[in-house]
């Protein structure tokens, strides 16, 4: 479902260049779910918005599906993005200027989808928020923007799930229910789910856990 091969990624800064990541070779296969763990400044995210083709790579491959990223332009990674991928980042991403049923809309319609709509607000009751539909992310708590965020990644039915740190801005308590609703949905649907997290407690519900120390890969393990 996922590969990358000999992945690289460097930067320039002042005085030359920064090695972000040094060569990820890794597999993901269809319906797994895998934890990418490791310090802070160690590529997580960075690897992830390779995985993902939201950046591209100094040298090495992606393939999502079958499809050679590298082989994309920007249109077509985002055209690949639109039909196979869905996100959930720590930041929630929400539009402030629609709704909460708006927001979940937006994709399905970018998208072609006919019961936007109906489909939008299937999914925001799925997440208990049946009722706070027509409600602006500034009215809406952290927990409850980000299970907004969560009906926006899932309502398109992705193959491939990409979550970014998703509990980092909630307390533990709200932050545990998060967790029960991305797994939940997520087995309901069977969807590829990666994710980058601190946190052991999300890491132990992954089949498998990658860890990363300062831009490579020193253990994949289930």
């Amino acid at each position: 479902m996922i590969k990358t091969e000999n992945l690289l990624k460097r930067v320039e800064v002042a005085g030359g260049q920064l090695e972000i990541l040094k060569g990820i070779d890794l597999e993901i296969k269809a319906s797994e779910s895998v934890a990418i763990v490791g310090a802070s400044g160690s590529g997580k995210s960075t690897l992830l918005g390779l995985m993902a083709g939201l950046d591209e790579a100094t040298d090495g491959k992606v393939w999502i599906d079958g499809v050679d990223l590298q082989q994309l332009d920007e249109d077509e990674r985002a055209l690949l993005r639109a039909e196979k991928v869905g996100f959930v980042f720590q930041s929630f991403q929400l539009l402030p200027s629609l709704t909460a049923l708006e927001n979940v809309m937006l994709p399905l319609e970018l998208a072609g989808h006919s019961d936007a709509e109906s489909r939008a607000a299937g999914f925001l009751a799925r997440v208990e928020l049946g009722e706070r539909v027509t409600h602006y992310p500034s009215q809406l708590s952290g927990g409850e923007q980000q299970r907004v965020a969560i009906a926006r990644a899932f309502a398109a039915e992705p193959v491939i799930l990409f979550a970014d740190e998703p509990t980092g801005n909630l307390d533990t308590e709200t932050g545990a229910h998060i967790i029960d609703l991305l797994f939940e949905i997520n087995r309901e649907q069977g969807t590829t789910l990666v994710l980058v997290t601190h946190e052991s407690r999300l890491a132990d519900r992954c089949d498998r856990r990658v860890r990363l120390h300062a831009g490579a890969l020193v253990e994949a393990q289930a």
